[in-house]
């Protein structure tokens, strides 16, 4: 069947049908744990205010508020959106471990006068030794620790993964898809350590980054690298529209009606879309009307990064911008 048969037999259910979205990224955005080097008032108030910087930047979608207007003030007052906190010990000393009231951080992300895109996903990291054999959790704990201090968090391989690199590294759709069921992020780091180096390679929503890191080793070289991928993340995702934005957007890949129903629920429940129209179907495609608080160029690459069963797709006449459903 055609799918502009299928948008009418959508349109005719009303979506009553619609199966839920895939489950929210494990661990919330508004936990936080810091290092500190004892338990008193002072170290405490430090470790609060270095934690509600980090989930400041994570609820901002990886945007910097460090010059705007109220941000050292509001650090100042950390405390009182703090919901609870534990010490806990750990390999590298003492840590406190702390949870934020997510209304209160919201409301702040808001009077510092950010539009948000959206809380970014986490970054699958598979990092290979010169063996081939993976870095573990603990092993990557300092390129985790960059990233964490700048809003972006870290995800890690099951055990039992049995993830192809070769297939991420060439952004096969399936394998992405995969990723996107099982890790719900469209954000993978590949790395491959060797000697007086490492190579990388940074994949968001099907569209491939690459670089190398020279002279450095250990947790150096990690920290370097993760650095570098949250300011390769930055440009791609952190894009401020100075207004409302609106274009025509092309997706393609919808094989039946509950594809369509739920590209449409994906869309509407971004919170920089302020508007979704369907301007006609040709295929397997369907192009929209979208208004939204992005450029519809930055809007595709967060939608192809947040693990939405999307990635950036090819360039499709009248369109201004382009994804491709995958299953």
């Amino acid at each position: 069947m055609r799918l502009s048969r299928l948008l009418i037999a959508t349109l005719l259910l009303g979506f009553a049908l619609l199966p839920p979205l895939h489950a929210q990224i494990e661990g919330s955005p508004y936990s936080v744990t810091v290092p500190v080097a004892d338990t008193s008032g002072a170290q405490r108030d430090q470790a609060f205010a270095t934690a509600l910087g980090q989930v400041l930047t994570r609820v901002a979608g990886g945007q910097d508020l460090r010059s705007n207007d109220g941000y050292a003030e509001a650090l100042g007052k950390a405390s009182s959106m703090v919901q609870k906190f534990q010490y806990q010990r750990a390999a590298t000393g003492l840590t406190v471990a702390v949870d934020f009231e997510p209304g209160s951080v919201r409301r702040l992300v808001s009077k510092l006068g950010v539009a948000s895109s959206g809380i970014k996903p986490p970054v699958l990291l598979l990092v290979q030794k010169a063996d081939g054999s993976l870095l573990d959790q603990a092993a990557l704990a300092s390129l985790a620790s960059a990233a964490a201090a700048r809003g972006t968090n870290v995800v890690y391989p099951a055990a039992d993964s049995t993830l192809d690199a070769a297939k991420i590294d060439a952004a096969d759709p399936a394998t992405l898809a995969a990723i996107n069921q099982q890790y719900h992020t469209g954000l993978v780091l590949l790395g491959k350590l060797r000697d007086g180096g490492a190579d990388w390679t940074l994949v968001s929503g099907g569209q491939v980054q690459r670089w190398s890191s020279q002279g450095v080793a250990g947790d150096a070289l990690l920290a370097t690298a993760g650095n570098g991928m949250v300011d390769r993340i930055g440009k791609q995702l952190n894009v401020v529209g100075a207004g409302v934005s609106e274009g025509k957007l092309w997706v393609s890949g919808l094989d039946s009606a509950m594809d369509f129903a739920n590209l449409l629920a994906t869309l509407r429940a971004d919170p920089s879309v302020r508007q979704v129209v369907t301007l006609g179907a040709q295929n397997d495609g369907v192009l929209l009307y979208v208004k939204a608080a992005l450029p519809l160029s930055g809007l595709a690459a967060n939608l192809a990064a947040g693990g939405r069963l999307l990635l950036q797709g090819e360039p499709h006449q009248g369109a201004d911008a382009n994804l491709r459903w995958v299953h």
